[in-house]
């Protein structure tokens, strides 16, 4: 019996050492970059790699940040994510987790920070100029930053402390004092497992030997549209945008500058829209635009408050399309990325008007050009006419069929023809003589008896 038993405890014994080394076997861990600004851009990238990470049923998942902060909305957003991930999420900061970054580091299971880094200041500010934001703003981040905290065991009122200079713990800060934590001090308060010098040695710390490593990379199609985030390449659009419209609003009918102005206009809106940047109401407001350009051109004489309002809306919905505004809301837009998409904008807009008068007329001139327009002219020496017969009737006499006021009809020679003064009323029965024929009409005059 005592050998029955022995067996079966070894056996088990045997079947919880194998499970655990298949436990430990291949794990999968996905390793994403959160390094730059956050902000809608950044809020897509997150998504798209969590997205992934499920999608290969990865193990863990390491988040490798370097990042002074930025929009709060976007933070919150991925803040969410990674609370409500159904794997553990770790964070590895590789030297600032400031402000917003703070905020998504402490969403996360666990935080390892290299020798030098930090963590904290939260407090939110002003994108213009840098200062405080009303408290309600920072009411709101601080009700976060505690929250999260709470979630992940770790003390609220320091979160809170990141936010609020008010906030005053014995051995940690004093009134008046932004918490910002060293790694040492972080380690020391609990928002840090442990020291770290690169993201195997946190994989080492946590016993895994076993494992596959995937670096998060954008897909080709998300490579094309970062490609055309970049601030020239959204230049040289709004460039062949704008050139294009120009163009064709000056030659309708050509097609070509038109065609590849719809084509360069959807290069340019998916990109930002996909992004979060590019509003519905934005994207409205240079349609808005175009028509009420095109109104002030074709229908609406001179050049007035359409005009006006037209360049005002498609210029200004362009440049609101590159920034994360909340609709007319700036406070949170940094003054570089406002200045930056302002200035891209301008160079395209002036750099299309520039190049249409320097190289308009060579355009027209062009070959190429000939193919989509009609470029002969039919001169009067070769034997064209703009008239409508076949025979010169000038000089000849006939009578008014009807009353000419100025227009009306005549009879020459037993045929019936549209007939016009210079202005002068000719009673019906009155001789009248031919001076110029051209299109389908006479000119004519009275005879004078």
């Amino acid at each position: 019996m005592r050998t029955i038993v022995a067996t079966s405890i070894s056996l088990l014994t045997t079947v919880a050492w194998l499970s655990a080394q298949e436990k430990d076997k291949d794990k999968r861990i996905f390793v994403m970059e959160i390094r730059g600004d956050i902000d809608p851009r950044m809020n897509r990238y997150v998504d798209l790699a969590l997205t992934q990470a499920t999608e290969i049923d990865a193990d863990i998942v390491i988040i490798d940040m370097d990042t002074y902060g930025g929009a709060v909305n976007d933070a919150n957003d991925i803040r969410t994510r990674i609370l409500e991930y159904d794997k553990p999420v770790w964070v590895y900061i590789n030297n600032d987790a400031a402000s917003a970054g703070a905020l998504i580091s402490i969403a996360c299971d666990s935080i390892y920070m290299v020798p030098g880094a930090n963590i904290g200041a939260a407090t939110v500010v002003n994108g213009t100029d840098g200062s405080q934001a009303p408290d309600k703003y920072q009411s709101y981040m601080r009700s976060i930053m505690r929250s999260t905290a709470e979630e992940n065991g770790r003390d609220p009122l320091i979160a809170e402390g990141m936010v609020d200079e008010r906030v005053e713990i014995d051995g940690v800060t004093e009134d008046g004092k932004i918490i910002t934590f060293t790694t040492t001090e972080a380690i020391k308060n609990g928002y840090c497992e442990a020291e770290v010098a690169s993201i195997r040695d946190i994989i080492e710390k946590n016993a895994i030997y076993d494992y596959e490593l995937i670096e998060y990379e954008l897909s080709g199609t998300e490579k094309i549209i970062a490609f055309f985030l970049n601030p020239v390449v959204s230049g040289l659009l709004i460039l062949v945008i704008t050139g294009g419209i120009f163009f064709e609003l000056q030659t309708p009918g050509v097609g070509f500058p038109l065609a590849a102005a719809g084509v360069a206009l959807v290069l340019y809106l998916v990109p930002y829209y996909l992004n979060g940047l590019a509003s519905n109401w934005e994207i409205a407001a240079f349609f808005v635009g175009i028509i009420l350009i095109a109104l002030e051109i074709f229908v609406i004489p001179g050049f007035g408050v359409a005009g006006i309002l037209g360049i005002i809306c498609t210029v200004g919905s362009l440049i609101f399309m590159m920034l994360g505004n909340d609709n007319f809301n700036f406070d949170y837009v940094p003054t570089g990325e406002i200045t930056e998409a302002a200035t891209v904008v301008m160079i395209g807009v002036f750099g299309s008007i520039l190049l249409l008068i320097l190289f308009g007329y060579r355009i027209t001139q062009s070959k190429m050009f000939s193919r989509v327009a009609l470029m002969n002219t039919q001169q009067k020496s070769e034997g064209y006419t703009a008239t409508f017969y076949t025979e010169n009737l000038v000089g000849k006499a006939g009578v008014a069929a009807t009353i000419l006021r100025p227009s009306g009809r005549v009879e020459i020679e037993d045929e019936i023809y549209d007939a016009y003064t210079r202005g002068e009323y000719i009673e019906q029965g009155e001789k009248v003589k031919v001076v110029k024929q051209e299109g389908t009409s006479l000119q004519v005059r009275a005879i004078k008896a």
